[in-house]
């Protein structure tokens, strides 16, 4: 009897430290996936800097919108970023951090790519006039490592709502 409890306590030992690498791993994947989605708006949308987007997107991106259709290359959605910063007022987005998911994507035990959902929300800004909210969305990024490197493979924008 002593000899199963030992067995069945060193299983569950074992079992603890494989969970709780795997919310390791978990949790710095979700890290590494928010600071490229940061760049990605931050510094593309809104700031318009295309430089960074170059490096992150992957060259056979594809852009899914709800309302303003599909882009099937990484050089029509840099070539799209200008107009965004064309607008009549100074566009922004914030993601809602409490709303992100990441779901790891493995082939044979290894890890390929990951999927990144969540809500995020747009504003406007004019000078004189406070920021406003001009819609939330949802969206979903697929990221597929190349050559050591998290690129962004995929997006899907959707459920746009205007507020009230």
């Amino acid at each position: 009897m002593k000899r199963i409890s030992l067995c069945l306590t060193s299983l569950l030992l074992l079992t603890n430290a494989l969970l709780s690498q795997d919310r390791t791993d978990l949790k710095e994947l979700s890290k590494e996936l928010n600071r490229l989605d940061s760049l990605v708006f931050k510094l593309g949308y809104n700031q318009c800097d295309t430089a960074q987007l170059r490096m992150i997107f992957s060259e056979d991106l594809e852009f899914f919108h709800d309302q303003n259709g599909f882009l099937n290359s990484k050089e029509m959605l840099l070539a799209s970023i200008p107009d965004l910063c064309n607008m009549s007022y100074k566009a922004t987005r914030e993601r809602i951090d409490s709303s992100m998911q990441v779901f790891p994507l493995y082939a044979n035990g290894e890890l390929y790519g990951a999927i990144q959902s969540g809500v995020h929300q747009f504003y406007g800004e004019e000078p004189i006039k406070p920021k406003y909210l001009t819609s939330t969305a949802k969206f979903t990024h697929v990221w597929i490592l190349e050559e050591d490197q998290w690129r962004l493979k995929r997006i899907l924008s959707y459920d746009h709502q205007t507020p009230n």
